[in-house]
């Protein structure tokens, strides 16, 4: 039985297809006999960590199910210049067919999980892990949160859904912290929902007055200093999980993670990143 992720990546890829693809590979079709076949390779032209082989593994059973992968390296290690990640075998237009959509997705993929494995690196050693956030490409959050898992972090909420994360609009348009976290336990209870719930806070007396009251699984906070996230993390005391986030980098995240944070959110692992450089050639 299929699972939801096996569901959702499926719809992505039709909608790949669809977008690139649409009525026909003509360039493909007016020059390319059907019965030709041919091999293919994925080729590494820059350094860093692959993924997306598994991606590309199922995009050629929807495409083709009778081309054949044979995968040389796998999701989640590191490549040099040269390196084969894998080949294919097949029909000549089902290769060309899933060129595009197989690179674009390869390269956006290796890229965020390259960036994630350079900030796990760093905080090595410290306990904290690195969670992505929503800041995410519109329509592929799954592919981009899969590569953020592939290159060591973790994933924060998906959506809206799936998580209460009270965050400083929240607390403001609620009438405070205390309104916030109890308007949401009522709201928990009245439907039902079984959630965990995040608070951000902005300051010392926010965490005070998260810390009166029960259930908070985690304090988010935010746009600390260094100095003042240890002050921060004194003053929580395990009473809760924390998580630092805003305007952390590569220059600061070791800093941070060492004040003893259980977890570091940075939206930087998603939506800034250069894409992996990768070619799909005929050999």
């Amino acid at each position: 039985m299929k699972t939801q992720f096996d569901l959702d990546l499926e719809l992505i890829i039709q909608r790949g297809l669809e977008e690139d693809v649409g009525s026909g590979d003509y360039s493909s079709l007016a020059c390319i006999p059907s019965s030709n076949r041919g091999d293919a390779r994925l080729l590494v032209k820059e350094k860093g960590v692959i993924a997306g082989v598994d991606f590309a593994q199922r995009l050629c059973d929807i495409v083709d199910s009778n081309l054949k992968v044979d995968v040389l390296i796998s999701d989640g290690t590191t490549v040099e210049i040269g390196d084969v990640v894998f080949t294919v075998r097949g029909s000549s237009l089902s290769l060309l067919k899933v060129e595009r959509l197989m690179l674009n997705t390869m390269q956006r993929m290796s890229a965020i999980a390259t960036k994630t494995r350079h900030f796990v690196d760093l905080i090595e050693g410290t306990g904290t892990k690195l969670l992505d956030t929503r800041k995410t490409t519109p329509g592929i959050r799954l592919l981009e949160k899969w590569a953020v898992r592939i290159g060591g972090g973790y994933n924060h909420r998906f959506g809206l859904y799936d998580m209460i994360m009270l965050k400083d609009n929240h607390i403001d348009f609620a009438g405070g912290i205390h309104q916030a976290i109890n308007k949401t336990k009522e709201y928990l209870t009245t439907h039902g929902l079984n959630l965990e719930i995040i608070v951000e806070v902005r300051n010392f007396d926010e965490i005070e007055a998260v810390l009166q009251h029960q259930g908070v699984k985690r304090i988010l906070i935010d746009n600390f200093s260094v100095d003042d996230t240890k002050i921060a993390v004194d003053m929580i005391n395990g009473q809760c999980e924390t998580e630092s986030s805003g305007n952390i980098g590569e220059k600061t995240i070791a800093r941070y993670a060492r004040c003893g944070v259980d977890y570091i959110s940075t939206g930087a692992i998603t939506h800034s990143v250069h894409n992996l450089d990768l070619s799909f050639k005929a050999f």
